[in-house]
């Protein structure tokens, strides 16, 4: 196994996820007509086209997502098989939600197409219908790309990387410290101290966000660090 070339398909793949997610989420926002702070329904200015551009691009994170976990499992499997279980597992996980999240925003697309000539009682019961799918498409994104992703890519993988040493120590650090941050942000969002997309979301999800940028750009650039797989020729756990 050529474990520098799958170091570098590794990297395209996780360049693979910010090109498909950064751009599906702002998609999804603008084409539901809202704000990045209060993200929900808004009849009259959904963009449908949007919406299902959003979706298909969440589907191409979904994709990169498990790309990423299949192909570090055999490299990682040698340093620690729970924690190369585990980063499959998270990866899983967290595509689960944002397949939620794309059922929702289809679903937001139908109820678009059902206010079509609605009036009085049934265009207020279908706007709310549109508003609760939305606020899915919210809570999935949250737990998803919002927490399952400090456990899977901040914790697990940066503990992964820490230690085979395949990329720079001093950088998985970021890992180790942007995953716990991710977390506590997600428990601070959720009993509302302040609002996802705002300010202080941003700010103490930045280590995380250094973490996977440097993991992608360097793993593209350069693959795994030569010489580290062959420390260790047996796996454990």
């Amino acid at each position: 196994m050529d474990t520098q070339r799958t170091g570098r398909v590794f990297g395209w793949f996780f360049i693979g996820t910010f090109i498909t997610s950064i751009p599906a989420r702002i998609i999804i926002v603008d084409g539901l007509g809202a704000s990045w702070t209060n993200v929900r329904f808004v009849p009259g200015a959904t963009s449908v086209t949007s919406l299902k551009i959003g979706a298909i691009l969440d589907f191409g994170v979904i994709l990169t997502n498990v790309a990423t976990a299949v192909v570090l499992y055999p490299i990682a499997k040698r340093y620690s098989r729970t924690l190369a279980l585990g980063y499959v597992s998270a990866r899983i996980m967290e595509s689960a939600f944002i397949a939620a999240g794309i059922v929702s925003l289809l679903a937001v697309v139908n109820v678009h197409d059902a206010l079509t000539g609605a009036h009085g009682a049934q265009a207020t019961a279908l706007a709310v219908s549109g508003n609760t799918l939305a606020t899915t498409y919210q809570w999935a994104f949250q737990f998803g790309p919002g927490l399952v992703v400090g456990f899977g890519n901040g914790l697990i993988l940066g503990y992964l990387m820490y230690r085979s040493g395949l990329v720079p120590r001093r950088m998985a650090l970021f890992g180790l410290v942007g995953g716990p941050l991710l977390i506590l942000s997600f428990f601070l969002i959720t009993f509302g101290a302040y609002k996802n997309g705002s300010n202080p979301s941003g700010l103490i999800t930045l280590p995380e966000i250094v973490w996977e940028a440097f993991l992608g750009i360097y793993c593209a650039w350069k693959g795994f660090r030569p010489g580290q797989i062959a420390e260790s020729n047996v796996a454990v756990t």
